[in-house]
Protein backbone atom coordinates (compact mmCIF):
# COMPACT_ATOMS: atom_id res chain seq x y z
CA UNK A 1 0.00 0.00 0.00
CA UNK A 2 1.28 3.44 -0.77
CA UNK A 3 1.04 6.12 1.59
CA UNK A 4 0.04 9.82 -0.21
CA UNK A 5 0.30 12.94 2.02
CA UNK A 6 -2.02 15.44 0.14
CA UNK A 7 -0.77 19.39 1.15
CA UNK A 8 -3.71 21.63 0.60
CA UNK A 9 -5.06 24.86 1.76
CA UNK A 10 -9.05 25.51 1.67
CA UNK A 11 -8.06 28.72 -0.13
CA UNK A 12 -7.62 26.70 -3.33
CA UNK A 13 -10.37 25.51 -5.59
CA UNK A 14 -8.25 23.23 -7.37
CA UNK A 15 -7.53 21.33 -3.84
CA UNK A 16 -11.26 21.12 -3.43
CA UNK A 17 -11.79 19.38 -6.40
CA UNK A 18 -8.61 17.27 -6.43
CA UNK A 19 -9.79 16.29 -2.82
CA UNK A 20 -13.24 15.82 -4.07
CA UNK A 21 -12.10 13.84 -7.26
CA UNK A 22 -9.31 11.66 -5.35
CA UNK A 23 -11.17 8.57 -4.72
CA UNK A 24 -12.75 8.26 -8.27
CA UNK A 25 -9.47 8.92 -9.86
CA UNK A 26 -7.11 6.41 -7.57
CA UNK A 27 -10.30 3.46 -7.95
CA UNK A 28 -9.21 0.34 -7.77
CA UNK A 29 -5.51 1.16 -6.18
CA UNK A 30 -4.36 0.71 -2.90
CA UNK A 31 -2.94 3.53 -0.74
CA UNK A 32 -3.60 5.44 2.16
CA UNK A 33 -3.03 9.33 2.52
CA UNK A 34 -2.54 11.69 5.32
CA UNK A 35 -3.98 15.07 4.73
CA UNK A 36 -1.21 18.04 5.66
CA UNK A 37 -2.50 21.29 6.11
CA UNK A 38 -0.09 24.40 4.90
CA UNK A 39 -0.29 28.06 4.11
CA UNK A 40 -0.54 28.74 0.28
CA UNK A 41 0.34 32.06 0.91
CA UNK A 42 3.77 30.94 2.50
CA UNK A 43 4.52 29.12 0.11
CA UNK A 44 3.67 32.02 -2.72
CA UNK A 45 5.82 34.07 -0.27
CA UNK A 46 8.72 31.81 0.03
CA UNK A 47 8.95 31.54 -3.87
CA UNK A 48 8.17 35.41 -4.69
CA UNK A 49 5.15 34.45 -6.70
CA UNK A 50 1.66 35.91 -6.84
CA UNK A 51 -1.30 33.67 -6.37
CA UNK A 52 -3.94 32.83 -9.18
CA UNK A 53 -6.61 35.67 -7.85
CA UNK A 54 -3.90 38.14 -7.29
CA UNK A 55 -3.60 38.78 -11.30
CA UNK A 56 -7.03 39.80 -12.12
CA UNK A 57 -7.08 38.43 -15.70
CA UNK A 58 -5.73 34.78 -14.28
CA UNK A 59 -8.63 35.23 -11.67
CA UNK A 60 -11.13 36.01 -13.88
CA UNK A 61 -10.26 32.76 -15.70
CA UNK A 62 -9.77 30.73 -12.76
CA UNK A 63 -13.28 30.97 -11.57
CA UNK A 64 -14.29 30.26 -15.14
CA UNK A 65 -12.30 27.31 -15.31
CA UNK A 66 -12.95 26.03 -11.40
CA UNK A 67 -16.67 26.30 -12.39
CA UNK A 68 -16.01 23.81 -15.58
CA UNK A 69 -13.91 21.37 -14.17
CA UNK A 70 -16.62 21.18 -11.32
CA UNK A 71 -19.07 20.90 -14.05
CA UNK A 72 -17.31 18.19 -15.77
CA UNK A 73 -16.14 16.09 -13.11
CA UNK A 74 -19.86 15.92 -11.49
CA UNK A 75 -18.78 17.97 -8.12
CA UNK A 76 -20.81 20.65 -6.65
CA UNK A 77 -18.92 24.03 -6.24
CA UNK A 78 -19.83 27.13 -5.62
CA UNK A 79 -17.95 30.08 -5.53
CA UNK A 80 -17.48 32.16 -1.96
CA UNK A 81 -19.00 35.15 -1.57
CA UNK A 82 -15.86 36.88 -1.66
CA UNK A 83 -12.43 35.49 -2.88
CA UNK A 84 -9.87 36.01 -1.78
CA UNK A 85 -9.92 35.64 2.12
CA UNK A 86 -7.78 34.97 4.48
CA UNK A 87 -8.01 30.89 4.98
CA UNK A 88 -6.07 31.21 8.10
CA UNK A 89 -8.24 31.21 10.93
CA UNK A 90 -9.98 27.59 8.87
CA UNK A 91 -6.34 26.15 8.62
CA UNK A 92 -5.74 26.62 12.37
CA UNK A 93 -9.02 25.34 13.06
CA UNK A 94 -7.89 22.01 10.97
CA UNK A 95 -4.66 21.63 12.66
CA UNK A 96 -6.49 21.87 16.22
CA UNK A 97 -8.82 18.52 15.16
CA UNK A 98 -5.58 16.46 15.84
CA UNK A 99 -2.66 16.33 18.00
CA UNK A 100 0.01 16.12 15.63
CA UNK A 101 -1.63 18.62 13.46
CA UNK A 102 -2.89 16.06 10.83
CA UNK A 103 -6.90 16.20 10.25
CA UNK A 104 -8.81 12.88 8.71
CA UNK A 105 -10.67 12.87 5.56
CA UNK A 106 -14.39 14.10 7.62
CA UNK A 107 -12.42 17.21 8.92
CA UNK A 108 -11.00 18.12 5.47
CA UNK A 109 -14.22 17.59 4.16
CA UNK A 110 -16.34 19.86 6.22
CA UNK A 111 -13.28 22.66 6.07
CA UNK A 112 -13.89 22.65 2.09
CA UNK A 113 -17.55 22.58 1.52
CA UNK A 114 -17.76 25.46 3.77
CA UNK A 115 -15.51 27.46 1.60
CA UNK A 116 -16.88 25.73 -1.97
CA UNK A 117 -20.32 25.39 -1.42
CA UNK A 118 -23.40 27.78 -0.99
CA UNK A 119 -21.94 30.87 -2.29
CA UNK A 120 -21.78 32.15 1.43
CA UNK A 121 -18.68 33.65 2.98
CA UNK A 122 -15.68 31.79 4.18
CA UNK A 123 -14.61 34.11 6.73
CA UNK A 124 -17.99 35.13 8.33
CA UNK A 125 -17.45 34.87 12.23
CA UNK A 126 -20.70 33.52 12.66
CA UNK A 127 -20.26 30.12 10.74
CA UNK A 128 -17.05 30.00 11.66
CA UNK A 129 -18.29 29.41 15.50
CA UNK A 130 -20.51 27.20 14.34
CA UNK A 131 -18.25 25.06 12.57
CA UNK A 132 -15.66 25.06 15.07
CA UNK A 133 -18.57 23.45 17.86
CA UNK A 134 -19.20 20.90 14.92
CA UNK A 135 -15.83 19.54 14.35
CA UNK A 136 -14.29 18.11 17.66
CA UNK A 137 -11.09 20.53 18.47
CA UNK A 138 -8.21 18.70 20.77
CA UNK A 139 -6.92 22.40 21.07
CA UNK A 140 -7.69 25.87 20.85
CA UNK A 141 -7.25 27.00 17.19
CA UNK A 142 -5.59 30.74 18.09
CA UNK A 143 -3.04 28.67 20.74
CA UNK A 144 0.68 28.78 20.30
CA UNK A 145 0.76 25.20 19.64
CA UNK A 146 -1.73 25.28 16.94
CA UNK A 147 0.28 28.07 15.50
CA UNK A 148 3.56 26.32 15.90
CA UNK A 149 2.07 23.24 14.13
CA UNK A 150 0.96 24.81 10.81
CA UNK A 151 3.99 26.90 10.17
CA UNK A 152 5.60 23.35 10.86
CA UNK A 153 3.52 21.99 8.35
CA UNK A 154 4.44 24.91 5.76
CA UNK A 155 8.37 25.15 6.18
CA UNK A 156 8.65 21.34 6.19
CA UNK A 157 6.95 21.28 2.90
CA UNK A 158 8.57 24.34 1.41
CA UNK A 159 11.74 22.10 2.19
CA UNK A 160 10.02 18.93 0.71
CA UNK A 161 10.08 21.23 -2.55
CA UNK A 162 6.28 22.07 -2.68
CA UNK A 163 5.26 25.17 -4.41
CA UNK A 164 1.57 25.27 -4.68
CA UNK A 165 -1.47 23.19 -3.46
CA UNK A 166 -2.46 20.88 -4.05
CA UNK A 167 0.26 19.17 -4.15
CA UNK A 168 0.32 14.97 -3.73
CA UNK A 169 3.20 13.08 -2.80
CA UNK A 170 4.69 9.88 -2.83
CA UNK A 171 7.88 8.01 -2.50
CA UNK A 172 9.82 11.38 -2.52
CA UNK A 173 7.57 12.51 -6.21
CA UNK A 174 5.39 15.65 -6.29
CA UNK A 175 2.38 15.85 -8.29
CA UNK A 176 1.20 18.95 -8.72
CA UNK A 177 -2.70 19.65 -9.05
CA UNK A 178 -5.89 18.47 -10.36
CA UNK A 179 -4.84 17.34 -13.75
CA UNK A 180 -2.15 15.83 -12.38
CA UNK A 181 -3.80 12.84 -10.35
CA UNK A 182 -4.25 10.47 -13.91
CA UNK A 183 -0.17 10.85 -13.38
CA UNK A 184 -0.42 10.02 -10.11
CA UNK A 185 -3.07 7.07 -10.51
CA UNK A 186 -0.47 5.77 -13.52
CA UNK A 187 2.52 5.70 -11.39
CA UNK A 188 0.38 4.06 -8.25
CA UNK A 189 -0.14 1.74 -11.14
CA UNK A 190 3.24 1.11 -12.07
CA UNK A 191 3.48 2.69 -15.43
CA UNK A 192 6.31 2.06 -17.03
CA UNK A 193 7.61 5.30 -17.91
CA UNK A 194 8.53 5.82 -14.47
CA UNK A 195 10.47 2.95 -15.15
CA UNK A 196 12.83 5.22 -16.89
CA UNK A 197 15.19 8.23 -16.46
CA UNK A 198 12.40 10.74 -17.46
CA UNK A 199 11.32 11.71 -14.02
CA UNK A 200 15.12 12.75 -13.45
CA UNK A 201 16.62 13.53 -16.23
CA UNK A 202 14.64 17.26 -16.07
CA UNK A 203 16.67 17.76 -13.76
CA UNK A 204 19.81 17.79 -16.10
CA UNK A 205 18.55 20.44 -18.21
CA UNK A 206 20.23 24.00 -18.21
CA UNK A 207 18.47 27.38 -17.28
CA UNK A 208 19.05 29.44 -20.69
CA UNK A 209 17.65 32.76 -19.57
CA UNK A 210 16.79 34.16 -16.49
CA UNK A 211 14.73 37.14 -15.55
CA UNK A 212 16.19 37.93 -12.28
Amino acid sequence: MKHITFYFDVISPYAYLAFENLPEALQGISYEVTYKPVLFAGLLKHHGQLGPAEIPSKREWTYRQVQWLAHKLGVELQLPAAHPFNPLALMRLAVATNYTGLPNRYVVEKLFRHVWLGGLDAAAEQRFVALKIDLKLVAEPNSAEVKSLLKTHTDSAIRQGVFGVPILEVDGKLFFGLDALPMLAAYLKQDQWFGDSVWDDVLKIPVGTSRL
